[in-house]
């Protein structure tokens, strides 16, 4: 008999608890649908989403994991990542949708704490149920716990390849651009969009290389992304560059002040970029000659950090921003000597001839702004006269000394050495 009665015992608060996962199962819908408003409720990001599918879909996910803790009840076992099939689908579902990783999962755990209340509320008349009804926490506890960790694992496997996906359309994207192709509707017009870029917009084309290995802790993704952020434009890495489509509206300056910006950043974190910007194009057809004039200002740099910005040269300086080996021999001997000699000792000369060009042949107001007594002005224009052969009061002669200065001393203008740019 005392056998009987303990079988009897042990029998007792099982009967409850299977009470109470029946009343469970029994107000089941209205327990899915006090949670869904519970979630759309504290959650604004739900609330806010244009998606028209995302109530049902979460009143969807709610049920499923329900019924996931009744299952676990009803067989006496706890729960597993098994047991959320369908979350990896909700979970790329709210990225897509832009739930946050926080907001889904503070709807994960709002959900289970409507079950909880809800279960205890069925249960208040009765003290044996709500004996029973304090069993069932610990399993929803489980749930709670094994189910927050399946949803945030999936929620971030979902970015990333949300990510990754993205990463792969603007790729694609862009070589179709430089390639000249048409963009059809779909993906690819979207991003198009998201930049600022409709087939007839006015934009400018940067790319970037770096000149030295970058710091361990940096790869040329991170460098995109710092660059993303410098304003609205289509962004990728292509192969060792970066490559940059910036649209442009009425003055260019904010587009080329925004990407040096972004350079004196990435140089605080030890990063030393060469950057060429375009002039500005209007209409995407325009992008392969822009993304040439991009590289051809990068590459004149030659391996060197620092910005040419095509739009901030003069066209004198652009005519001479090539190293062209013609125009090079074609330098007179004279010429070259006197660049050559004074460049190694200092470029005096070299300075006053520009600063005397940049003052339209004006003499006192270059001694001014090189901060020199006039007559040294006069006496170093005499040295240049005698040793170039050339007449400093003709333009054309000052113009084939400037011409000789650019091309054998890559004097370009920069973003550090403008002199002779009209930026």
């Amino acid at each position: 008999m005392p056998r009987e009665q303990n079988s009897g015992a042990e029998r007792g608060p099982v009967s409850d608890s299977g009470r109470a996962v029946a009343l469970v199962k029994e107000s089941l819908d209205d327990l899915v649908a006090a949670a869904a408003e519970a979630v759309w409720e504290q959650v604004p990001a739900y609330r806010k989403s244009p998606d028209p599918d995302l109530r049902d879909e979460l009143g969807a996910h709610i049920e499923a994991i329900f019924r996931t803790l009744v299952a676990c009840l009803e067989e006496g076992r706890p729960a597993t990542p098994q047991d959320f099939p369908s979350t990896g689908e909700h979970a790329a579902r709210r990225v897509r949708q832009g739930v946050s990783l926080s907001d889904f999962l503070r709807a994960f755990r709002i959900s289970q704490g409507t079950l909880w209340r809800g279960v205890l509320d069925a249960a208040r008349s009765d003290s044996r149920m709500r004996e029973a009804a304090l069993e069932i926490v610990a399993e929803l506890m489980r749930v709670i716990e094994v189910g927050s960790s399946v949803a945030g694992e999936a929620y971030l496997a979902a970015q990333q390849h949300q990510v990754a996906d993205a990463d792969r359309v603007a790729r694609d994207l862009l070589e179709d651009l430089i390639s000249g192709r048409t963009i059809p509707a779909g993906p690819k017009q979207d991003v198009l969009r998201a930049a600022g870029l409709d087939r007839a917009a006015s934009f400018v084309v940067a790319t970037a290389t770096p000149v030295s290995a970058l710091p361990e802790d940096l790869h040329l993704r991170d460098v995109v992304n710092i660059v993303r952020r410098a304003g609205k434009a289509l962004t990728v890495m292509r192969q060792d560059e970066v490559v940059s489509i910036a649209p442009v509206t009425g003055d260019v300056r904010p587009a080329i002040d925004a990407f040096e910006a972004t350079l004196t950043e990435l140089s605080r974190r030890e990063v030393a970029l060469s950057l060429g910007i375009s002039t500005v194009h209007a209409g995407l057809g325009d992008v392969p000659g822009a993304y040439s004039e991009a590289r051809l200002a990068r590459e004149n740099l030659g391996g060197t950090s620092g910005v040419v910005a095509l739009p901030r040269l003069s066209t004198f300086d652009y005519l001479v921003f090539r190293d062209d080996p013609i125009a090079l021999r074609l330098i007179r001997p004279e010429l070259r000597s006197f660049v050559e000699e004074d460049a190694a000792k200092g470029s005096a000369l070299i300075e006053t001839l520009l600063e005397y060009a940049s003052s339209d042949l004006n003499a006192k107001a270059a001694a001014q702004r090189l901060h020199v007594h006039v007559n040294t002005t006069y006496y170093r224009l005499e040295r240049i006269a005698e040793r170039t052969g050339r007449d400093l009061r003709r333009v054309a002669d000052v113009i084939e000394l400037l011409i000789a200065v650019r091309l054998l001393t890559q004097r370009t203008p920069t973003r550090d050495s403008r002199q002779g740019s009209n930026g």
